[in-house]
């Protein structure tokens, strides 16, 4: 597997969603920062399974033990830092009748294929939105970071089913107004627009079936043209850890699928000087980032995650002990929606793209 990322801050998550623990080295972090550990907590707690009905009741406290990377007053030293979230409320045995039965929707049957039968199927093994955990983790440290330079990032529910809340201001968007769903034990922006998101949740959830939705994500702050064309942009770098969390299948940035049918008169964002005479758009169709290079203005994209596809309802699949098709209804605990607690995690892989784009600039 590769489960490293990185140019000049690299990443490596470890384990499994029911091995002894899951976990993160981080190689590459400037000297003498120190943690806010508050903060760190706080950020993960909002991923953590267990909260209430509209999540997996899987109960994990997810609090990280750092092994290593951090001198005596709890800075960090110059070495990689490493962090272990031991797991503990496992399950294993509702995993017995997937091992040879390949859940519709998971990673079960190509990982069956790649690794020849001996991968870890429980609860998903090194393929479970678990492993987002120690990617919290690592978004956090990256975030307290960033904010010494300025930049914040934040991300809200932007839907769920049919249900769409409000966006952004691509424009003149605030450091308040991006981080104030973050507060919320629902992140979105309208809470009208969230009380009809659980509503569809738990209509899903009724039914032993799952829905999915969209995050989008905000960065402000960010200086003009940062990045590294053509291969390491600013997308490329953002993409390459929003898809790293499980259940995302697409991503746009700016206007995004919508803008492909306008006309270039209405999706060219027009510049002028600002009373401090900087640079600045009068729109943001771009999603501030234009050729791989941030423009200054609000970095904004939105990840699509597809349904749970851990449900109860009765799904064809196969028998790869037999050769002959089968039934299967999926057992355990499972999200019916995984978009709120995915929330962090695309702020997480977010601010760990911009850190390291940061740092090499």
């Amino acid at each position: 597997m590769s489960s490293m990322t990185g140019s000049r801050l690299n990443i490596s998550l470890f384990g499994q969603s029911h091995s002894g623990g899951i976990g993160v080295v981080i190689d590459g972090l400037p000297a003498g920062k120190p943690l806010d550990m508050d903060k760190i907590y706080a950020h993960m707690r909002r991923r953590a399974p267990g909260q209430n009905e509209l999540s997996t009741p899987r109960k994990e406290e997810d609090v990280p033990v750092i092994l290593s990377g951090l001198d005596e007053k709890g800075r960090t030293c110059g070495a990689p830092l490493c962090a272990v979230i031991y797991n503990k409320d496992t399950r294993s045995k509702d995993y017995s009748e997937i091992a040879r039965k390949p859940r519709p929707g998971h990673a079960d049957y190509p990982a069956f294929v790649k690794y020849g039968g001996v991968h870890d199927i429980r609860g998903g093994g090194h393929f479970s939105g678990r492993l987002t955990a120690p990617l919290c983790f690592a978004g956090a440290v990256a975030m307290g970071i960033l904010e010494e330079y300025g930049i914040y990032v934040g991300a809200h529910v932007a839907s769920v089913g049919d249900v769409a809340d409000e966006l952004f201001d691509p424009v003149h968007l605030t450091k308040e107004a991006l981080l104030a769903p973050g507060k919320k034990a629902f992140p979105v922006i309208s809470d009208e627009k969230g009380e009809r998101m659980r509503e569809v949740i738990l209509a899903a959830k009724a039914e032993n079936d799952s829905v999915g939705g969209v995050v989008e994500c905000a960065a402000i702050g960010l200086p003009a043209g940062l990045g590294r064309p053509v291969f390491d942009g600013v997308e490329n770098a953002v993409a390459r850890l929003v898809f790293a969390i499980p259940a995302v299948k697409g991503l746009e940035f700016g206007s995004g699928f919508a803008g492909a049918r306008l006309r270039g008169s209405q999706n060219n964002d027009p510049y002028a000087y600002d009373e401090d005479g900087n640079v600045v758009a009068k729109s943001n169709n771009a999603g501030g980032c234009l050729g791989g290079l941030t423009t200054g203005m609000p970095l904004i994209f939105r990840a699509a995650f597809k349904p749970t596809p851990s449900i109860g309802v009765l799904q064809e699949t196969v028998d790869l002990t037999t050769g002959e098709n089968a039934l299967l209804a999926v057992s355990g605990r499972h999200d019916p929606c995984i978009v709120a607690r995915a929330v962090p995690a695309v702020e997480s892989a977010a601010a760990l793209a911009l850190l390291d784009l940061l740092l090499l600039q």
